[in-house]
């Protein structure tokens, strides 16, 4: 196979049209708008409809990154889906998303990495990209973490929403994928899991799903530390294997969990707050679909300018962790 470049020939995203706004949270929970702004960032979050399924979001994000490329789903040679959040368990939701895209027969499969999903599938479809597997790969980060939250729990209940954001790769002459770092602890799971959600306990109960045993669980204290320490090592490490100063990357799209972690990696990277792209106020955790959307977003408003650094990093359940150092570039 042939060694070939890749770049980012479109971006989109999608996020459902309910909004639960921290006044919402205040009549459901013992908080307020001041204690989740002030610990999380966090002012809104986008949430799904029963009959809204993450395929449904996924493609709507696909649909409006095909547009930003100038491409039909016919020209995709590969789907690839990280979710944390499947239609099913099986079969892959990136499947239903080519159907749904009327590309059926065109290979597909979903990454499962919480987080850390739209990093890791980043590399995995640059990399096939790159070896010429494929010319051109739809890659989507699509969460409804809503769908898993107990609305009873004020530490997790304020932090999640819904939504999808996607990029098209494609080959190109020139190379994008600078620097990489991927790593994942699976010493501690319980630190950021959901329970009884597969082989490693019993088959969930009625009693379970009363007792909210089937919802998301979390050591806020521990995954917060976790997450500043590999969020910092993992941007210092794809930087270095790239070749790039802290001082020449244009812009740092973080995983949107919250606001202070965010911040606290920035200061301790020397990285100055104006080039830190942070949504966080408009759509809280999506997971996977974060830092697409954050980049979707970021797109729009014109800010990338050709041969831009950008720096994607993030950190999720597994433990895991992942920066990718990549260069804008619009030429094919």
């Amino acid at each position: 196979m042939n060694q070939t470049g890749v770049r980012i020939a479109g971006v989109g995203h999608h996020v459902p049209a309910k909004v639960l706004t921290n006044a919402d949270l205040e009549r459901m929970l013992d908080t307020s708008d001041e204690w989740i702004t002030t610990r999380t960032g966090m002012k809104e979050r986008h949430i799904a409809a029963l009959d809204e399924p993450t395929s449904e979001i996924a493609v709507g994000a696909a649909r409006k990154a095909l547009a930003s490329a100038g491409l039909e789903p016919k020209d995709v040679d590969c789907i690839i889906v990280a979710t944390v959040t499947p239609d099913y368990a099986f079969p892959a939701t990136a499947c239903i998303v080519g159907a749904k895209l009327g590309i059926q027969g065109v290979p597909a499969f979903d990454m499962e990495i919480a987080c850390s999903g739209f990093i890791y599938g980043l590399t995995v479809a640059a990399s096939m990209v790159r070896t010429g597997v494929f010319k051109r790969i739809l890659l989507i980060g699509a969460e409804e973490l809503s769908r898993l939250v107990n609305y009873e729990d004020r530490g997790t209940a304020i932090l999640f929403g819904d939504g999808a954001g996607a990029v098209v790769l494609e080959a190109c002459a020139t190379d994008s994928l600078l620097g990489v770092e991927l790593g994942a602890d699976g010493s501690n799971p319980e630190d950021l899991m959901l329970p009884l959600s597969g082989t490693a306990g019993p088959a969930l109960t009625g009693a379970d799903i009363a007792a909210k045993r089937n919802t998301i669980k979390m050591d806020g204290r521990e995954v917060f530390r976790f997450a500043v320490t590999k969020m910092i090592e993992a941007t210092e490490t794809a930087l270095d294997r790239a070749g790039v100063k802290p001082t020449e990357v244009a812009w740092v799209i973080p995983h949107q969990a919250n606001k202070r972690i965010i911040e606290a990696a920035a200061t301790r990277l020397a990285i100055p707050t104006e080039r830190v792209i942070v949504n966080i106020h408009r759509y809280g955790n999506t997971s996977a679909a974060s830092i697409p959307i954050a980049l979707s977003e970021t797109y729009a408003e014109g800010k990338f300018k050709d041969g831009d650094v950008l720096l994607f990093v993030g950190f999720g359940g597994g433990l895991s962790w992942g920066a990718v150092a990549w260069r804008w570039t619009t030429a094919n």
